[in-house]
């Protein structure tokens, strides 16, 4: 399992429910900013907002200990420019052939896992697969970046603040909860696990597929395939139905990224591992 969180079956719908009324951004929230200058500053007004929204100053104290505006965060938000390319060239960039080929063989050596997953939400190995290896090439690379300093930089910034505020105040509940650790890495924006959820998706949609008694989407394949399916079933799959563009459950597949490269990537991908 790793560092960033470690959750109870107990405890888990109780922190749920907390965290879906708890996390709207402060009233009064931070003004953001860009460049580094002005992050420590920022960081401490959002600590004061936070205190009044309930935040415990422990919780916030340790959740900040070694925060710091992430460089590479940036870098990374602002260089989105594969998700501008063509189908094709996409595909070539992202390795989507070998995802195809090496997707079909988790297929067969995960079938029982796969038909559980569809049993129980509806969606099909296929599209889960593409998730899995786009993300993380299957678990091989979840990201070395701090995931607290990730997504307090892109709450500070000013391009997309108020998104990422409010993934900032789940990844305190989290912290609060001892469910994520103040030093856990991911990926560039704040993405957990081996298909990349953040952390408001964690408490929607993680779930424990391998009755270990905690969602583990970092060191447990079960957990972070079945919770990839939960997703997709709470962004509108419906069962039976198609997921190529155009067809019902597009939409769904739409609801994990906004490029809509990458959405044709994922389709396509999921189509040619299911064989339909």
């Amino acid at each position: 399992m790793g560092t960033w969180m470690r959750m109870v079956k107990s405890g888990w719908s109780a922190l749920a429910g907390v965290l879906l009324l708890a996390a709207p951004v402060a009233a009064n929230a931070a003004q953001c900013g860009n460049g580094p200058a002005g992050f420590p500053a920022w960081v401490e007004q959002f600590k004061q907002e936070a205190a009044g929204q309930g935040v415990s100053r422990s919780v916030l104290d340790r959740a900040f200990a070694d925060v710091h505006y992430n460089v590479p965060t940036i870098r990374a938000d602002r260089g989105q420019k594969s998700f501008k390319l063509s189908f094709d060239e996409f595909m070539k960039k992202r390795g989507g052939q070998a995802v195809i080929n090496r997707g079909r063989e988790y297929k067969r050596a995960n079938a029982a896992l796969f038909a559980m997953i569809e049993r129980k939400y509806g969606v099909p190995a296929g599209p889960i697969i593409a998730i899995w290896g786009m993300e993380t090439g299957f678990g091989g690379f979840m990201g070395n970046q701090p995931t607290i300093s990730s997504v307090a930089t892109l709450a500070y910034d000013c391009r997309r603040s108020p998104y990422f505020t409010d993934q900032l105040y789940a990844a305190l509940q989290l912290v609060g909860e001892g469910y994520l650790s103040p030093n856990a890495r991911g990926a560039t924006h704040g993405e957990i696990g081996q298909t990349q959820f953040m952390p408001r998706n964690v408490v929607n949609f993680g779930v424990d597929a391998d009755g270990d008694g905690r969602v583990d989407l970092v060191g447990s394949k079960a957990d972070a395939l079945a919770s990839t399916g939960n997703f997709l079933r709470g962004h509108g799959w419906r069962p039976g139905a198609g997921y190529q563009q155009g067809e019902p459950n597009f939409a769904a597949i739409a609801g994990w990224n906004d490029a809509m490269v990458y959405q044709q990537a994922l389709a396509y991908i999921g189509q040619q591992i299911d064989g339909r």
